[in-house]
This record gives structure tokens, C-alpha cells and sequence, in this order.
């Protein structure tokens, strides 16, 4: 069942965050499906802390990024989302490659979204996983 109530598309989701973080950090948008939203980052000098792992923080901003339209495009037109609360659990460093998040709802509600990304390394391996609630403002 398709839970957009905006219209949504790589494109579109590319173009707004042309120059933006996401955008620096390398990230791209991938598919945008009935009910979920996949994006992947680089691991590279943008993105790694010094011991040469992806930047923990750089998951979450991945995380953000997805929860965060995620919630936008399936909310009614007129209403806009803004994060309430995020959390991640980092479950295996990753050192090259990249990094994918898919974003689905756990909740679509009237005045809060919750939405869980999963993030994988390119074996497929979960590295993180991640839970953004945003609030739901006309």
C-alpha cells in the first residue's frame, strides 16, 4: 500500500539536498518504494573517524536523513515533520564501501510518525540499526 501524500522520487529527494550535509558527506538517494526509502553514504576520508571506521554520527545523520523524509512525504500536504527523538545502536564498524539504510514506518500517526531504519554493509551485513519519532505540525 503506497503511504505518500506528497509526491516522492529519487529526484526529487537529490535535488533537495543539493549542497545541504547529505550531499557533502556523498550521500545518495536509491529507490523510493511503496513504503520505504533507501540511501546509501560513502565510506571515504568524509566519513570516517580517525580509526578509520564510518563516523558513527554519520549513520545517524543517514538515519535523519531517510526517518526525516520518510515522515515528510506521508504527511498531509500543509503539515511538515521535525525530529523529536532519534537513537542507534552500532553494530559492526564498517571500514570501506558503503553503507545502505532502508527507512519504513513503525507508526504513521496524526501527530507522530516513528520510523525504524536498518543500516548494511555492501556483504549485507547489519551495522546499525535506528529509530527517528517526529513530530507532525501543521
Amino acid at each position: 500500500m503506497n503511504i505518500w501524500k506528497k509526491l516522492v522520487s529519487v529526484d526529487i529527494l537529490t535535488k533537495a539536498h543539493f549542497d545541504t550535509a547529505v550531499d557533502r558527506l556523498g550521500m545518495e538517494f536509491l529507490e523510493v518504494g511503496d513504503d520505504f526509502i533507501r540511501a546509501r553514504v560513502p565510506v571515504d576520508k568524509r566519513t570516517q573517524q580517525p580509526y578509520g571506521l564510518l563516523h558513527g554520527g554519520v549513520s545517524v545523520v543517514l538515519a535523519e536523513t531517510l526517518g526525516s523524509c520518510g515522515a515528510m512525504y506521508s504527511c498531509p500536504e500543509g503539515h511538515k515533520a521535525v525530529g523529536l527523538d532519534i537513537n542507534a545502536n552500532h553494530l559492526k564498524g564498517v571500514k570501506a564501501g558503503w553503507v545502505t539504510g532502508i527507512a519504513y514506518p513503525v507508526h504513521i500517526g496524526r501527530t507522530t510518525h516513528v520510523w525504524q531504519i536498518d543500516m548494511s554493509n555492501d556483504a549485507g551485513e547489519m551495522c546499525c540499526v535506528s529509530r527517528i519519532t517526529m513530530a507532525i505540525l501543521s
